[in-house]
């Protein structure tokens, strides 16, 4: 149907006054006359209105894990009958989602969802689309999903509307009969240490039917018990008392037989346990002379001698962490992450105290709490004492083929930068050798100088395969050490790359060649990808332990770049000095000090650093270096200090001889504690579903600083290094208040940073995961927006191509100057001949 704009048609009676003033124009000629009228046409702009020969289709399938199953076992029947049912110029797309929405490619089929299931996000998948529309063909949503969203479908209808897009649904229901879950957990979100508290659950079942309950407390099984529904609800109380700072996760399991829906029956509370101000003193020695140093000041202080014991919820509460001499591959992966957050946004203290485990001989190049500290560890020629020859050995078994969710690339392209990266780190002198390993080893490049080659063994390390089978370790040794024992270089290093559930020994004797390896003054460190339990786990331990070296354990292999890192400049450079040497003071100490301090005359050994910009140095090493001895800097709403001498153990006998030893530790620990905050202000905030509500309250004594340094909320999810500013609103004097979704399946941290002051929150989270909560509201939602933008439920999914097709306008402008162009060669050739045209004279 072709149809012309109803505007057109009231230029008509103009044409006609038109042509009875203007005689002169020889209007009475048809020609001239339909010339006139489609040139005044043409400056109308005219369009005409046709309806679609055919539909562009979406389907957005919810791959989610509540809903994956029941979508999977009727896909393949609905994608059969849209195809089937559908027109020659209709087209189908596909758009499966869950925390992310992806098109799925032609000849894809039903295949595997490879995003985070963890979430329902319609509302994302729906703007995705759109995004993806094509202008010029008219389009239609169909959303098969169970209507459990885990977002708001706010802000969709306009936008639905005036893009003129309709919105079709097919709810996929399930089978609840039977089902048990969680409906909520409450717990105080801070209590004071040592103080009883109080914490209910909310369960619903079968009516009258009994299930086992489990409470953990930080993964601790605290106790068990069953649940008996009345009236299909139950209710319980329990209490508690909490003897260590920071914040603990509290857990309940609901263990009911043959539930149809296991996935609501967990739920999760976080509660922060408060005191006074509290360190966190991690260290290398059992009888730290810190503790007593920060004790004397009215501190507590938490001592940690296991670093894996140091978790990111240790950092709730807690003004001051105090790294003396551990290597970061001891540290948790997510407390060290959370160190940039816990300092910059939250406003906490980090002290690094020197060894021969600390600073970059730790690991900590590359690290979060690498671009924190006030000094860095780069390399630099002149650190090269002695030259490095490295052999690094890469597992290529079956295993590594894997893909890597939300990316195109397997574990081997992971593994293959890592190696990449460890070439780059390496000085011009070193040498390097790449193998890939299966049953075999397979020299991938032979061992050569980096300098100039830096290049070609890089683009080596990147051509490694994966190739099936399993690695066998001792053979990677047997290579490695063949190449190793030949080279002339002062230091040589191994570093095994495994996974931890694939790695085999051959039979034979491997202490023994390692023994062999040791004696030739060969070092290996092991980087296996999974955990010390799995299969392989033990005998890359062992390896590692015979061979002196380090041992790395990780389950993300987004990680592995950063563990090379670590271990090559561990490695591949002779940072720790350990020969003393004079110490220069410098006027740095008086920025916060209030009086000049005594300095010792020199310190037994230190940590080579280098002072980063906008850094102040308290001390410096009077050698070649005059490297930072003493640093700090601000950083954010927090602060970081470096002291690159041992401040414990071996090396420290000049220091913990030092008079001024507590003095100068006192007065470094307090000013990087911060400014205790003023009375007058508070913060408050609880978790309502899936929101966390957070109010900031102050009274007047605030508003000269506030003027300075309005309140800004900051939030993070899980252990980011670094937040986001989240808007809020001021409802009334003195208070300021904010509604946050919180994410499915992760945590928050936050603070709000006001008057120069930051006040922490966190870690919190939904106590029920809203991927599997049964929400009718969302659903009636779904349901509206659904009804709003022109959409009905589809019952028959073949019904969905014989919805009312949208009429589209299509400019005539170019069909009607071809028109005039055409008319108007007829009227010069009428013209010129006087063919058609009647004299007036014959008229009359």
């Amino acid at each position: 149907m072709h149809v012309l704009h109803p505007e057109f048609f009231l230029l008509i009676p103009a044409f006609i006054v038109l042509g009875w003033f203007w005689r002169g124009l020889h209007l009475h000629r048809p020609l001239r006359v339909l010339l006139l009228l489609i040139g005044v046409a043409l400056l109308t702009r005219p369009e005409i209105r046709q309806a679609a020969d055919g539909l562009d289709l979406w389907v957005l399938v919810d791959r989610s894990a509540s809903a994956a199953n029941k979508v999977e076992t009727s896909l393949g029947e609905w994608q059969n009958l849209l195809e089937k049912s559908r027109g020659r110029h209709d087209r189908l797309h596909f758009v499966d989602f869950a925390e992310e929405a992806l098109l799925r490619s032609e000849g894809d089929g039903t295949s595997v969802f490879p995003g985070n299931k963890n979430a329902t996000r319609i509302a994302g998948a729906i703007r995705h689309t759109l995004a993806k529309l094509d202008p010029n063909r008219p389009s239609r949503l169909l959303v098969l999903t169970d209507g459990n969203s885990t977002e708001p479908l706010d802000g969709l209808t306009e936008r639905l509307v005036r893009e003129s897009v309709a919105l079709d649904y097919r709810l996929i229901v399930s089978d609840t009969a039977g089902d048990w879950s969680i409906q909520n957990l409450t717990t105080p979100a801070r209590v004071r240490e040592g103080e009883a508290f109080l914490f209910t659950l909310t369960v619903s079942g079968p009516d009258g039917q009994t299930a086992p309950l489990e409470i953990y407390r930080d993964g601790q099984r605290l106790g068990q018990s069953e649940v008996t529904t009345h009236g299909g609800e139950a209710r319980l109380r329990f209490t508690d008392r909490l003897t260590g700072g920071g914040a603990h996760r509290y857990e309940a399991r609901l263990l009911a037989p043959d539930d149809p829906l296991p996935g609501n029956n967990t739920a999760i509370s976080w509660v922060e346990s408060a005191g006074g101000p509290r360190s966190l003193l991690i260290t290398a020695y059992a009888d730290d002379p810190l503790a007593a140093v920060l004790r004397a000041q009215g501190t507590q202080v938490e001592v940690i001698t296991d670093p894996s014991a140091a978790t990111f919820q240790k950092l709730s509460g807690a003004k001051l962490v105090v790294l003396n001499n551990v290597p970061a591959y001891r540290l948790c992966p997510d407390f060290l992450d959370s160190l940039a957050l816990f300092v910059t946004t939250q406003g906490g203290g980090l002290l690094m105290g020197g060894g021969r485990t600390s600073y970059a001989a730790g690991g900590y190049f590359g690290s979060p709490a690498a671009d924190i500290l006030p000094v860095s560890m780069e390399l630099r020629q002149e650190h090269r004492k002695l030259a490095l020859a490295m052999v690094i050995a890469l597992d290529r078994s079956g295993s590594m083929s894997a893909n890597m969710p939300g990316t195109n690339m397997q574990k081997m392209d992971l593994a293959n930068n890592g190696a990449a990266e460890a070439i780059q780190l390496l000085g011009d002198m070193d040498s390097v050798a790449v193998y890939a390993v299966d049953t075999q080893a397979h020299e991938m490049a032979p061992l050569s100088t980096v300098g100039s080659d830096r290049k070609r063994l890089v683009e080596a390390a990147k051509r490694i395969q994966s190739a099936g089978g399993g690695i066998c370790v001792p053979t990677a040794l047997r290579a490695a050490h063949e190449t190793l024992k030949k080279s002339p270089a002062g230091r040589r290093h191994i570093i095994v790359f495994a996974d931890a559930n694939d790695a085999t020994q051959e039979l034979g004797d491997y202490p023994a060649l390692i023994k062999s390896m040791r004696a030739d003054g060969i070092t290996i460190s092991i980087i296996g990808m999974g955990q010390a339990t799995d299969s392989g786990g033990h005998f890359l331990q062992e390896v590692a332990k015979l061979g002196e070296g380090r041992i790395f354990f990780n389950e993300n292999p987004a990680q592995l770049t950063a563990m090379f890192s670590q271990e090559t400049v561990a490695v591949a450079r002779s940072a720790f000095l350990s020969d003393p040497v004079p110490l220069t003071a410098t006027p740095g100490w008086l920025e916060i000090a209030a009086r000049p301090l005594n300095w010792l005359p020199a310190v037994d050994a230190y940590n080579l650093c280098y002072l980063k910009p906008n850094a102040t140095a308290a001390a410096l090493s009077n050698d070649e270096y005059k490297a930072p001895l003493t640093a700090f800097w601000q950083r954010g709403a927090g602060r970081t200090a470096a002291v690159t001498f041992p401040l414990g153990g071996d090396f420290s006998k000049s220091v913990l001889t030092w008079p001024a030893y507590g003095d100068f530790l006192q007065t470094l620990t307090r000013w990087l504690e911060g400014d205790k905050l003023p009375p007058g202000a508070a913060l408050h905030y609880t978790v309502d579903g899936t929101r966390l509500r957070v109010d900031f309250r102050h009274d007047d004594t605030w508003l000269e600083r506030l003027s300075k340094a309005p309140p800004r909320l900051l939030a993070a999810t899980g252990v980011a290094t670094t937040a986001r500013e989240v808007s809020w609103e001021k409802i009334a004097p003195g208070h300021y208040h904010a509604d946050l979704e919180l994410p499915a399946g992760q945590w928050l941290r936050g603070a709000v940073s006001a008057g120069g002051f930051a006040l922490p929150f966190g870690p919190v989270s939904t106590a029920v995961n809203p991927e599997w909560a049964n929400n009718p509201a969302r659903i009636e939602a779904l349901r509206s927006l659904s009804k709003a933008s022109g959409g009905v439920e589809r019952v028959d999914m073949s019904s969905a191509w014989k919805a009312e097709r949208r009429l589209s306008w299509i400019d005539a402008s170019l069909w009607l100057l071809l028109a005039w162009v055409v008319f108007f060669l007829v009227e010069v050739l009428q013209t010129r001949t006087g063919f058609g045209i009647t004299p007036r004279s014959a008229k009359a």
